[in-house]
């Protein structure tokens, strides 16, 4: 007889235990199909049919031996599944997280040395990238993410970490700063410098310039928010950053903060099966600890969902 994987037991487990393919794949993460071809496979290596399904109805039934296999892995293999979650969690000694650049530049540095006082032997790998995230988390790629988008995947749950605004930034020698309002209108005409297609500060800014009536181009578009401010202190252009990310005490640079956009939000993600795991907990509680009060402001009662 060919060896029997646990992924195909755990998704014949699921499937009885729900009465639905749907409902073991969302279990699982898996599609439908997948969960059905694995169900399928188990009978094939078994040879004998577990379960019966007529075509387009949403409950299956098992059969005896589908009963009977069932009947033997309940409860054992919720409790072997919890034992071997636990003994993973408790060998991993490193954690992979994924950020923006401007995020982990110039706000992860004093979370990573209190978390590394505690965790000395912890190592800490680090993805500067705004985009693709979750899909990262996903597939298993990384372990936590930290983010201004918001997924509303329950397979990579997020806590509001906290908020910011977003600032005008341009070279002194242009003049006076414009009040917030009327900052649409007077970017008309000038060099507009910003992050790549696709990156969430990119999007804010041209909604907000585009409130003109006239679409804003970007004269130079670059990965992150460092870059970005390098090509501003060069008197290339200016840019709409967060506020955390501007020397406001660089005489070169006019700063304005934009009052008048809405506060962009922060959220802590991770991999739904770590959500027990000492190591990510301990982060979270550094990250607000670090953050929040300083860098972010204290969500409000307005901005606590989703949480």
């Amino acid at each position: 007889m060919a060896k029997i994987s646990l992924t195909l037991i755990q998704t014949f487990y699921e499937v009885a235990s729900h009465g639905s393919f749907s409902g073991a794949a969302r279990e699982l993460n898996l599609s439908y199909q997948s969960a059905a071809n694995h169900v399928r496979r188990l009978e094939q290596i078994l040879r004998e049919k577990l379960i019966e399904s007529e075509q387009g109805a949403k409950r299956i039934s098992l059969t005896p031996r589908g009963r009977a296999l069932y009947n033997l892995l309940h409860p054992e293999l919720d409790v072997m599944l919890e034992r071997l979650t636990k003994l993973i969690e408790n060998q991993r000694t490193a954690l992979r997280i994924g950020m923006p650049q401007a995020i982990f530049f110039h706000l992860l540095p004093k979370v990573l040395k209190r978390f590394r006082e505690e965790n000395p032997d912890m190592e800490i790998t680090v993805y500067e990238r705004d985009t693709v995230l979750a899909e990262l988390v996903k597939n298993g790629s990384l372990d936590i993410c930290i983010s201004e988008r918001y997924f509303g995947d329950p397979v990579v749950p997020q806590k509001l970490l906290g908020t910011y605004r977003l600032a005008l930034v341009f070279p002194s020698e242009w003049g006076p700063a414009p009040a917030p309002a009327d900052v649409p209108a007077w970017a008309i005409g000038r060099s507009f410098i910003t992050h790549e297609p696709g990156q969430t500060l990119r999007n804010l800014a041209i909604d907000f310039l585009n409130s003109s009536g006239q679409a804003a181009q970007p004269a130079i578009a670059t990965s992150g928010s460092s870059s970005v401010m390098r090509c501003v202190q060069e008197g290339l252009g200016f840019a709409i950053l967060p506020s955390w990310c501007i020397n406001h005490d660089d005489e070169r640079l006019t700063c304005v903060t934009l009052s008048n956009l809405p506060e962009v939000r922060v959220y802590f993600g991770h991999a739904d099966f770590l959500r027990r795991n000492e190591g990510v907990k301990m982060l979270y509680d550094v990250c607000v600890a670090e953050l929040v009060g300083t860098e972010l402001d204290e969500p409000n009662a307005e901005h606590a969902f989703p949480r």
